[in-house]
């Protein structure tokens, strides 16, 4: 009770940034994998393209826009976030307009990359690192207010994508996506009413940081920050989620057909994963404004073992429900931990470009989980043995989290 105390409590001291946080999180619905992967059947078929062609593609055009986002994602350390915030928000109407009306498979690699660029990378980064930098002391609740729209968009998107594409076509149903988005820009604008102020007190903060080295962190820059041996130590821990869980959800109708499970069964449990997302996610969030995130997140894989561990040993379709409850508490703990982490590591002043740097790495990451599993599959491993390859990562990338926080 007392955490739900202090949320309401919050909510009530700032609604409006709160909102903003949320709302921009969920519009990056649009460039995730669960949302493009709802249209892949109709985009194949309109273009004709084998599985192969149109994962290439979809794999091309993540990395370019991985390859981008160190640049872009810095930016929100230069302008204004009531100008920023408006721009990846016109950036995400433009791609949903542009894979829509793509005349050709030529086409569809830019037109994934804008979706990617503005959906997943930027507007799940303005989101984020703006709680993260703004909401300093109770960042944890900030963030985990703010990550609840990327679970609500993955609870309710696909599935109304999929009764869209079925009424009125895969073409339409983004163009209706993007008006959604453009009815956003305005709405953020609001929100952002006063924004001013917030970033006034903001630089007063960091200066006073500043002037008392040893009793605040002090901001490091991105350069700064790669030179620090204890970046590289955390840095397995970072990449695990996003590339095993991204793996784990492009392959799950693999899964099903190697364990004799319906298809449908398991996709139709996803809300499991995302109200166990959110549940880690808010329940994290009290923790790590009391304790800081450094002290909860030592063994935030631990879900992630757990659930592969089911998927190692069990064979009746049942236990998917715990194995997307496991997967979705490691992304709630993900989301929120690791967020905060890097404010509290790296101070806040340079968090954009760090976080943009971070989320490239995790792009990178995501775009090469689905691939491993299916050069293991062809190598001859079975699932169960590919799942057990991920865990033994997973307990590796923990010992070396504990090391590199261990001086923290």
């Amino acid at each position: 009770m007392r955490a739900v105390r202090e949320y309401l409590a919050f909510i009530q001291a700032h609604p409006r940034f709160l909102l903003f946080g949320f709302a921009v999180a969920f519009s990056s619905s649009a460039g995730q994998t669960y949302f493009i992967g709802i249209f892949g059947p109709s985009i194949r078929e309109t273009f004709e393209l084998t599985h192969t062609q149109w994962g290439t593609i979809y794999m091309v055009g993540t990395l370019m826009s991985a390859a981008v986002l160190p640049w872009s994602g810095d930016l929100l350390d230069r302008f204004n976030l009531k100008w920023y915030s408006p721009a990846v928000l016109v950036g995400l109407v433009i791609a949903c307009l542009s894979i829509s009306l793509t005349p050709s498979m030529l086409f569809l690699v830019p037109a994934i990359f804008l979706l990617r660029q503005f959906g997943q990378g930027l507007s799940g980064h303005t989101s984020i690192t703006s709680m993260a930098r703004y909401m300093r002391k109770d960042r944890g609740k900030a963030i985990a207010i703010a990550s609840m729209g990327f679970s609500c968009g993955e609870a309710i998107l696909p599935f109304l994508a999929v009764l869209m594409i079925a009424a009125i076509g895969w073409r339409s149903t983004y163009q209706v996506t993007a008006f959604v988005w453009l009815c956003f820009i305005p709405l953020v604008l609001w929100l952002l009413r006063g924004h001013d102020v917030r970033h006034a007190n903001h630089l007063v903060e960091l200066d006073e940081d500043e002037k008392n080295r040893d009793q605040a962190i002090v901001s490091l820059s991105r350069r700064q920050m790669l030179r620090e041996m204890r970046f590289y130590l955390l840095l397995p821990a970072v990449l695990a989620p996003s590339y095993i869980s991204t793996a784990l959800f492009f392959h799950h109708l693999t899964l099903a057909e190697a364990k004799g499970w319906s298809g449908i069964w398991v996709t139709g449990n996803y809300w499991v994963y995302a109200i166990f997302a959110m549940a880690a996610s808010l329940g994290s969030g009290p923790l790590i404004d009391r304790f800081s995130a450094a002290r909860v997140i030592p063994f935030f894989l631990t879900p992630m073992i757990l659930g592969l561990g089911i998927l190692i040993v069990v064979a009746e379709p049942i236990w998917v429900v715990p194995y997307l409850a496991l997967v979705g508490i490691n992304t709630g703990l993900y989301f929120t931990t690791f967020s905060a982490l890097w404010a509290e590591l790296y101070g806040t002043r340079f968090l954009g470009g760090i976080k943009s740097l971070i989320g490239a790495l995790g792009v990178f990451a995501s775009a090469l989980g689905p691939v491993s599993i299916g050069l293991l599959l062809d190598l001859g491993y079975s699932i169960e043995q590919v799942f057990g390859f991920f865990a033994v990562f997973c307990v590796v990338s923990t010992v070396m989290l504990i090391a590199g926080l261990k001086r923290y």
